[in-house]
């Protein structure tokens, strides 16, 4: 590295898309005289996790995800990882309702959208489930104002395209909750590094990071420019890697123990979007359903209104499928450059004990378009094959973890890693770490900076009013955080 072009940055982190960009809005407030460097190697940002179409965007509240709300061994429904994920998501609106009231982003409406979030089911025990899992989130103030119905005709005033040409001797159940939001990540993100590029933040596209090397009490970050194939260094004794799929790998390529034994297990999709606007126009509601057996969450089947790059859309799926690719511009060696000598045995452990994943992906590798089109009937049984094209998702690498008794577990959701100077941090794994990439963000900056962040706590508190603190404790608060946050991303004149 001594013979190549050196310069010096206060940050650098490493991908351009919502992870990335939120830590570096964070730190133009907390740090408005850092240097911060965000890297990004396509030319574009947000174009892999966080664009529209590579993620459910449905801003992850528990509103209407199943999979957060666990029935117990004795029929009781667990709340807890719900009101959890919940409050992050509050996080994550309490710190753009900030940005924009400051006007430091600009209109809302580019990224976020008020779109009910629906649960839906068929079939007494899922009905008795729903009912239950109903009465224990509306116990809490962050879902009191859920509804939950089990008569067609209810059922047809939320989502016409659910009831029509169902049959009404059909048990269903469903629950709406008015506070669900659309969220397009992609334009969030270039929202946040734009307003970030102003006032200092140096954001460069086209730059790929192919080493990470220590360099006596800093990092040296080298960079290839993906134009001119040409490489420099930046100096510099922070780095957070918010790469998606590529943050294991860069991460191995640190060196740093704390990565040791950790792989990664890449998951890919496809959705059936609709073509017909008539179609479309009639249908205003996420509409989530019970994952099949073996199903990742990510898998999870909705019908699905969504605002990407600003047109309204409707969606289907995802359906699961599987690439050893860990981004979607990635390469077809991802998976097995990644294995080393230190997780080589957690990878392998983690296959028996998920031999339902291994079944359900090929399945759905195997199906054809009638049959995933089959699947759609089950939440829209008038829909037209012809009235719906394939798109494909995004990929995601689910985290296999060290675990002392089972060599390796497959982990579903986001995890982070830091070293132990608090040098170098990294987030991985997937859903929902768009949606409480805020959360995470400033849990990262407490665990990588415990010299500064009691004196950071004065501006936390200004973008984040609840910041340690539990919403769920105080229904007043929590009525008043919903109340103020939907006011100013103008959630409730829309």
């Amino acid at each position: 590295m001594a013979d190549l072009d050196v310069t010096r940055a206060d940050a650098v982190l490493i991908g351009g898309g919502v992870a990335s960009a939120t830590l570096a809005a964070m730190l133009t407030e907390l740090e408005p005289d850092w240097n911060v460097v965000v890297l990004e190697k396509l030319d574009d940002l947000g174009r892999e996790s966080s664009q529209g179409w590579n993620n459910a965007g449905t801003g992850h509240s528990a509103l209407c995800e199943l999979n957060y709300t666990p029935q117990d061994v004795d029929g009781s429904v667990s709340p807890a990882k719900a009101i959890t994920i919940n409050e992050q998501f509050q996080v994550s609106r309490q710190f753009w309702a900030h940005l924009v009231e400051n006007d430091k982003i600009g209109d809302p409406s580019t990224f976020i959208h008020p779109v009910p979030h629906m649960s839906f089911v068929h079939g007494i025990e899922n009905v008795d489930y729903l009912r239950r899992r109903h009465e224990a989130l509306t116990a809490n103030p962050l879902f009191d104002r859920m509804e939950f119905t089990s008569e067609h005709a209810q059922l047809t005033e939320w989502a016409p395209l659910v009831t029509e040409s169902r049959p009404v001797t059909e048990t269903i159940g469903a629950t709406r909750s008015p506070d669900g939001t659309d969220v397009d990540f992609g334009a969030l993100t270039h929202q946040l590094l734009e307003h970030a590029g102003r006032v200092g933040t140096t954001v460069s596209t086209g730059s790929e990071v192919v080493d990470l090397r220590r360099m006596g009490s800093d990092w040296g970050v080298m960079v290839r420019d993906t134009a001119d194939d040409s490489t420099r260094v930046i100096r510099t004794p922070f780095v957070f890697v918010g790469a998606g799929g590529a943050a294991l790998p860069l991460l191995q390529k640190s060196g740093i123990e704390e990565i040791r034994g950790f792989g990664g297990f890449p998951i890919s999709g496809q959705w059936l979007r609709c073509t017909d606007e008539d179609v479309i126009a009639r249908h205003d509601a996420k509409v989530y359903g019970k994952a099949d057996v073996g199903a990742p969450p990510m898998s999870v089947p909705h019908l699905d209104t969504r605002y990407v790059e600003g047109r309204r859309s409707l969606m289907f799926g995802p359906y699961a499928g599987w690439s050893p690719k860990f981004l979607k511009s990635g390469s077809y060696m991802d998976l097995f450059a990644s294995m080393k000598p230190s997780n080589i045995t957690q990878m392998m452990a983690v296959a028996p004990p998920n031999l339902d994943l291994m079944v359900y992906l090929g399945s759905q590798l195997a199906a054809t378009r009638h049959q995933r089109f089959e699947a759609l009937l089950e939440y829209m049984p008038s829909a037209q094959i012809e009235d719906w094209e394939e798109v494909t998702a995004g990929q995601r690498v689910q985290v296999i973890a060290p675990d002392a008794d089972k060599h390796g577990v497959l982990q579903f959701g986001t995890q982070v890693i830091t070293a132990a100077d608090g040098s170098i941090g990294g987030m991985l794994g997937a859903s929902p770490g768009a949606s409480t990439a805020t959360s995470i963000m400033l849990n990262l900056l407490e665990r990588m900076f415990p010299d500064r962040i009691e004196g950071w706590r004065p501006g936390i508190a200004q973008m984040v009013p609840s910041w340690g603190t539990h919403l769920s404790d105080d229904p007043d608060a929590a009525h008043r955080s919903l109340a103020d946050t939907a006011a100013a991303l103008g959630l409730e004149h829309r």
